[in-house]
This record gives structure tokens, sequence and C-alpha cells, in this order.
């Protein structure tokens, strides 16, 4: 849900251009105070510009920018009382860790005696209290992080800005870190806004993401209604694996039920839409929404739609199982956990399942 009270960061109507590129389309959102906002999508999207009009570094052509309340226009990056960890930490290679983390608070004018405690306590927030007098070029990429994550935090922001945290990193790495850093940006309560191509970390770090696509927003929301009921057909490919089917609407029953034909002629059953018979659809199930059993498996209810099909290929990626299934709609992927009973090979007759409620139903592209 978009901050609608006391926000920190707001955007009204903003936009950007350069030359001919729109890279910025009047986009409009907020942040509340301790809200952690993921600005998510592919590369030129905007989220990179959109992070730059924040800091900045850049000024909107149109449109308004507030930072607690105030007007932004006109303001230089060190007027926004703004943090931003960038994507390669930009660490002082000749300074120590300390002395990285003491630098905004001594260009800000803070006493020595508070400087040094405002330090202390950064060092223990981030778990690297005998790291004190390391230089960068000493410590793991990881550690670099925590320490650039110190430095932004310690002169207090308004607004902690995130370039891509985590992208400098190896995959394990990553993930290790994720977890630290939303703790951190917990305890902390700072809020933040975090720029990512990477759907994992937005998942992980976010309260609430914001899917941008070509200058504008797609759609925003908590992290579950963005995986689990996408808006447009771009946020439910690009956010994780899934499954289409097209077809027309046909039979729907206001409030409960509607069946849709797909262009093999399956018949599948729907949530209700809200969308007139005869209308051409797009259907998206995710591959973890659907179940694969023993041919001839059959399910009671009403909205349990079942499908007979031929497992194409099985593969075991160790906590799931992958499975493809060719069935008369077409190909469907399936995802579930590896409980190490039954699993299906190629060759096996199957049928998978899915229930009515786990289909999103989306306008078909024109």
């Amino acid at each position: 849900m978009q901050a609608t009270v006391d926000p920190v960061i707001k955007f009204d109507g903003v936009g950007k251009s350069f030359g001919g590129f729109t890279a910025v389309d009047g986009i409009s959102f907020s942040a509340a105070a301790g809200e952690t906002v993921a600005l998510l999508g592919p590369s030129g999207c905007g989220k990179t510009t959109t992070l730059r009009l924040i800091a900045g570094f850049e000024e909107p052509d149109k449109g308004t920018i507030e930072i607690s309340g105030e007007s932004m226009a006109g303001k230089r990056p060190y007027e926004r009382n703004v943090g931003l960890l960038f994507q390669h930490y930009a660490l002082f290679p000749h300074m120590t860790v300390q002395e990285n983390i003491a630098y905004g608070l001594k260009h800000r004018g803070w006493p020595k005696a508070d400087i040094a405690d405002r330090v202390a306590e950064m060092l223990r927030l981030v778990q690297l209290e005998s790291f004190a007098d390391r230089r960068p070029r000493q410590m793991s990429g990881g550690q670099q992080q925590r320490v650039a994550l110190a430095r932004v935090l310690a002169t207090k922001p308004k607004l902690v800005l995130l370039d891509e945290p985590l992208s400098a990193l190896d995959a394990k790495l990553r993930e290790e870190l994720r977890v630290e850093l939303k703790e951190i940006l917990t305890a902390v309560g700072s809020t933040t806004i975090v720029v990512t191509h990477d759907q994992d970390e937005a998942m992980s770090l976010a309260d609430r993401i914001i899917v941008m696509n070509r200058g504008r927003l797609e759609q925003q929301g908590a992290p579950d209604e963005i995986y689990s009921r996408p808006a447009t057909s771009f946020v439910a490919t690009f956010i994780g694996r899934t499954n289409w089917f097209h077809g027309t609407i046909s039979a729907a029953k206001p409030g409960s039920y509607a069946h849709v034909v797909t262009a093999a002629g399956t018949l599948l059953t729907v949530s209700d839409p809200g969308i007139a018979d005869e209308t051409q659809v797009s259907i998206c199930v995710r591959p973890e929404r659907i179940t694969v059993a023993v041919a001839g498996t059959k399910k009671s209810g009403s909205g349990a739609n079942q499908l007979p099909g031929t497992v194409a290929d099985m593969i075991n990626m160790g906590p799931e199982l992958h499975y493809s299934v060719d069935c008369a709609a077409g190909p469907l992927m399936v995802v579930e956990p590896n409980r190490g009973g039954k699993r299906f090979g190629k060759g096996d007759k199957v049928c998978v399942g899915f229930r009515a409620e786990d289909c999103v139903v989306l306008p078909a592209a024109p």
C-alpha cells in the first residue's frame, strides 16, 4: 500500500528525459517513515534515474519531489540529508574502517567525542568492532559492504538510498547479506529506497515493491501481493516463473467462477475476474501452485482444474523438483518441494492440478 500520511519521500508526477528518450514518465509514489521500498525492474526501466532524482544528481523536467514535506526543487545533493550506498561501496582505500565511517561526520562538523561514540556505535551495529583499524583491501567484499553501510547510516540521514547494494558479491554471500542488511535497516528504523534488478533481493528486503518498466510504474504493493496477484503480464513474467494459458471468458458467474476456453479447446475454471463473456484473456498460474499426481487422480470440490499430461523432464534442484509436463493446453512448469518421496520420471503419465483461486486473469495483449 502506498504511504499517504507524512511520507518521508514523495514523488508527484515526476518525469525526466534525456534528449528524445524518456527515462522517467510521470511517476508518483511515496514512502513512510521506517519503510523499505524497492524499485525493481530491468536495465533501462528508469529505476536508477529515479534514485538520482531523489539524491539530487538530476533535476526533474516535470513534477515535484518532497523529502519530509520540503520541496527539493533547486536543492543540491548535500542539502538533502540523504545517504547513498553506491554499488561498489566507494570506500577510501587509504583510510581505516573507522576513518571511513567518520568521514561524513567530520564534514558535518560533529564534535570529536561525538564522532568517536557514533563510529563505535556503527561498528557494533555492523559487527565489525575488531576491524576498526583495518583498511578496505584487508577485508572481504561482504565486510566492505557493511563498512560502506555504516558510513551511510552514521550521519543519521532522513532517507537511505541503496543502489544495487549486493550485486558485486557472489551468490552465496548475497543470500547471507540480504538477511543481515534487512536486520540492520530494521534496527535503525531507516526509511530506505533500494534499487535492484534482482527479484530475490527485492522480495527479501522490501516492505513494498514498485515494479518499473519503460519509465513507468507497472505495479506497487507488498512482496506477496506482487508475486501472487500480478496486475500486468510484464509483472507476472518479470517476477518469478509463470505458466500462461490464453483463451476466451465463458459462462462467468458474478462473485463465483468463470470458465475460460483455451485456444487448444481446454476448459479451465477461474475465480470470477469481473470480465464480460467472450473477452480474450491470458491466465497466469505460478509453478508452485500446481501439483502433480498419478494419472487419473480426481480432486473433489468446485474450482479444481485437472489436466492429463506426460512428464517431459524432471530436474532435481535439491530442495525442489522441477517438472516439465506436456498437456493439451501446452507445456507446463511445475515446482514441488523435494520431500524424498515418490517422484515422476520422463514419460510418466500424470495429472496436474491447480485451483481456480490460483489463476490470475489478465486482459490479453493487444
